[in-house]
Formats: C-alpha cells, structure tokens, sequence
C-alpha cells in the first residue's frame, strides 16, 4: 500500500524532541495542487542553516510503497534557486525495504546544505521537501536476490 505515516511517538521523541503538541499537529506530506507531481514533506522543528553549513534535518514521517516502486525526495526547487540550498546526495532514494525497518521505522531524513551567502531559516510547518512515488525496472537477467535489510540510511552496503 502506498502511504506515509507519522513515525512514532517513541521514534519522535529519540529523533526530533518532546513536544507532544508538535508531534500531532506534524501533518504528512500532501500536494498542494491538482497535478502536482510532489508531495510536499514540512518541516518539524525550527532550524537556521547558516551560509556553508549542513544539517541533517528529521521530517518525522515515514513511506510505504508497493513492490516495484521507489520513492525519490528532492529539495523543493525554490530552496534551490533561491537560496542555493540542496540536499547534500542531490535526491533520496527511499526502497520499500527501508519503510519500519528495525533501525529507525523507516524515518525519512535529508542532509541539507547551504551554499548560499544568507542564513536560510526554517520554521515549524515550513516546506522543505517534496517527494515522488515512482516505478522501477530491472534487468531480465538478474541473478535472485537474497539479501534483506537489516537496518536503516546506509545498511544495503553491509555485511548481511
């Protein structure tokens, strides 16, 4: 099933912070218009990303997708063309074996950066990413594929 969900109040509280209020007024990503393409990701804490500095950012929210899909979070073109802030790897790729993985529940992060000559300055609610569901292929030959993740950002490249 394709869906997001808020992380949970546990996962909140080890990534985020302790404000319940926040927590249940975080709304999950939505587009904001009829044929946009991008779900709009807010953010959940109030930050500054001064001139040079990166940060990694929690969204508090995390993705489920059918087999064969992807989910791809990129920075919102404006950041970018505004202010010169990207995301450090440029796009996210999220597989469905990430979503409720034992690490984290499948916690959706971005590392943003800075690289513009102003403090870019974030609120509660603000936008500041979008996402997009998407399919992907593989080749005909492929040998079977064993492997399973056991954890979360980074664990494909391990040992299993």
């Amino acid at each position: 099933m394709r869906k997001f969900e808020k992380i949970s109040w546990e996962q909140w509280q080890k990534d985020i912070g302790n404000d319940i209020d926040v927590y249940y007024a975080h709304e999950l990503p939505r587009r904001e218009t009829k044929y946009s393409a991008g779900y709009d990701f807010r953010s959940p804490i109030d930050f500054v990303l001064h001139p040079g500095e990166d940060k990694k950012i929690p969204t508090g929210i995390k993705i489920d997708m059918n087999e064969g899909e992807m989910f791809l979070l990129v920075v919102r073109s404006s950041m970018g063309y505004k202010w010169n802030v990207r995301m450090c790897n440029q796009i996210g790729v999220f597989e469905k074996d990430y979503y409720n993985n034992k690490t984290n529940e499948g916690h959706a992060m971005l590392r943003l950066q800075n690289h513009g000559t102003e403090d870019y300055v974030v609120k509660v609610g603000d936008r500041i990413a979008q996402g997009i569901f998407t399919t992907f292929l593989t080749v005909d030959n492929e040998e079977p594929v064993k492997g399973e993740r056991t954890g979360g950002l980074g664990s494909t490249n391990k040992e299993r």
